[in-house]
């Protein structure tokens, strides 16, 4: 495994926000079981090569660890995390996004989803994590694949990650169809739109 260096961001906490020891607890709907046998990650949209991935495939790539924050929308950032998982820029290669690709769309594959701009995906920082802080993620926080985008409000990193969809157009997700900015930057403070 290999240590991933986040992107040069502005160091210290976003305006707006306050640190925490701890993630809080956050989430739509209910926690889902988690069965490895059963599980899928699908990927597809305009890509080449379509994939239906089991929790075997996931757990078989190149992972790294990454230090970054995360910040929440209602004002809170823990600053120091240290996740572990694949790179989303690896996800992409296998599917082979089409030239016209321009969003990524990310779902637990129920009730919640979000789209970033493929550009904010393919950041070095951005993972599908399984792990936190040496400890595979627990449930309530998303495990057992989380996605996790620094540079974004903490609403864009989707818990139980199951559907990956890459898209010509935006589609707005679960916040930004209640009113939430699309861009969701924390060091512009984009939380509504």
């Amino acid at each position: 495994m290999r240590h991933q260096e986040s992107p040069k961001r502005p160091a210290g906490l976003p305006p707006g926000q306050h640190a925490v020891e701890r993630l809080p607890v956050l989430h739509v709907g209910e926690i889902p079981s988690f069965d490895a046998a059963r599980w899928r990650l699908e990927l597809s949209g305009e890509v080449e090569t379509p994939a239906s991935l089991a929790w075997s495939e996931v757990r078989e790539m190149e992972e790294v660890e990454v230090v970054a924050p995360i910040h929440g929308a209602t004002g809170w950032s823990r600053l120091e995390n240290r996740w572990r998982g694949v790179r989303f820029a690896k996800i992409a290669q296998r599917v082979s996004p089409r030239e016209t690709v321009r969003f990524v769309r990310v779902s637990d594959g129920e009730l919640y989803d979000t789209t970033l701009p493929l550009e904010a995906m393919l950041e070095s920082d951005v993972l599908l994590a399984r792990m936190l802080d040496e400890r595979p993620l627990a449930p309530a926080h998303g495990g057992p694949l989380r996605l996790v985008v620094p540079s974004r409000y903490a609403w864009k990193s989707v818990k139980w990650v199951r559907v990956v969809e890459f898209l010509r157009e935006d589609r707005p997700g679960f916040w930004e169809t209640r009113g939430f900015d699309g861009n969701a930057d924390p060091w512009r403070e984009e939380r509504w739109a």
